[in-house]
């Protein structure tokens, strides 16, 4: 049985449940109708939670050798991916906790992971490598050999995939096995967010900055500044806003109008440290934002990337993940030492 507590509520927060895992929290997913809560730790724990009341459906230990790097959910909220360092993918049924398919890549790390949209293919890297599999784990695409370890990967549409490495973001048609477009930056890329649309595309760099490209004019922009290397980004979805990390501040770059260019960020002041994830709501303007001083901060914006806190709680750790259930109703986090919570979300 999972140790469910009730939390105390703040702002939009109600009260909701804490659990845990064995370890460092890596990752926390909900699939797409909420009634299961996915929960990662780092050395290869997985406990699936029921979405409402915290109790346990199944739960799984030592699922990769050193350790788990990557997880991902399936659209459709029956599968579930994880991968590590031993260079294994596995993907399981969310419903019952039995591995469907194992992958394994080879001796190097498999560090990313991420489904497509309409749930078909299964896009992985490893070293310098990116892949992509069917649901059976089928392999179905392998790009070339890359100039550095592949540090990032999106996908655009439901066949074409990004890529970031050092010096360069790449973007491949898989069904064609076609490289259709690449970026150039001398820099390391160390994290990769596409807007909604799949025309911008924005990094954070190694050199504490955030870059970013537009597909359909080529034209470049650079965001410096950041104390830290931003590894946390993400645009809400209509593309208008783009949430940074790098420092105890979020920095909202907006997009309307001739924007970002010219324009001064949205500056989010609440954290005591640094930001260690950000996940925007399914629809509208509210960001979570978790810090690594234990706090999670929801935050309701306008278009031009201010605005003002609406809901606040602190999980006593440094909060690792947070995401929101799809329907935008309930806000789960993750943390350094285990805990796992969940708050409903007050209208």
């Amino acid at each position: 049985m999972s140790d469910i507590r009730q939390t105390r509520n703040t702002g939009i927060l109600r009260d909701g449940w804490t659990g845990s895992v064995e370890d460092y929290a890596l990752s926390c997913n909900w699939s797409q109708d909420g009634n299961v809560l996915m929960a990662c730790d780092v050395m290869g724990g997985i406990k699936a939670f029921h979405g409402k009341s915290g109790e346990i459906f199944w739960e799984c230990s030592d699922t990769h050798d050193s350790g788990l790097l990557a997880t991902s959910i399936n659209p459709e909220g029956t599968l579930f991916a994880t991968s590590g360092q031993d260079g294994n993918i596995m993907i399981w049924s969310v419903e019952k906790g039995t591995p469907e398919a194992q992958i394994n890549l080879g001796s190097g790390w498999a560090e990313n992971l991420v489904w497509s949209e309409d749930g078909d293919c299964l896009a992985a890297t490893c070293s310098r490598h990116a892949y992509v599999f069917d649901k059976n784990g089928k392999e179905i695409w392998r790009s070339e050999t890359h100039p550095s370890t592949v540090s990032a990967i999106a996908w655009s549409d439901k066949k074409e995939l990004a890529t970031a490495s050092y010096g360069q973001v790449a973007f491949y048609d898989i069904e064609h096995s076609q490289l259709l477009q690449k970026f150039q930056w001398k820099g390391s890329l160390v994290s990769m967010v596409l807007s909604p649309d799949g025309d911008v595309v924005a990094c954070g760099s190694q050199d504490n900055s955030v870059h970013f490209w537009r597909r359909s004019t080529a034209e470049d922009s650079m965001m410096s500044g950041y104390a830290y290397k931003p590894t946390d980004l993400d645009f809400d979805y209509s593309g208008t806003l783009l949430a940074t990390g790098g420092s105890e501040v979020v920095t909202v770059w907006s997009f309307k109008g001739s924007g970002p260019e010219g324009t001064r960020p949205g500056q989010l002041e609440l954290h005591s440290k640094p930001i260690s994830s950000l996940c925007f709501a399914p629809k509208g303007y509210r960001l979570a934002s978790g810090a690594k001083d234990g706090t999670v901060i929801i935050w309701d914006l306008n278009s031009d990337g201010e605005g003002n806190p609406i809901g606040a709680a602190m999980i006593t750790e440094k909060v690792s993940d947070v995401a929101w259930r799809p329907d935008g109703r309930a806000l789960a986090a993750v943390g350094s030492k285990g805990q796992v919570t969940t708050w409903r979300i007050r209208n």
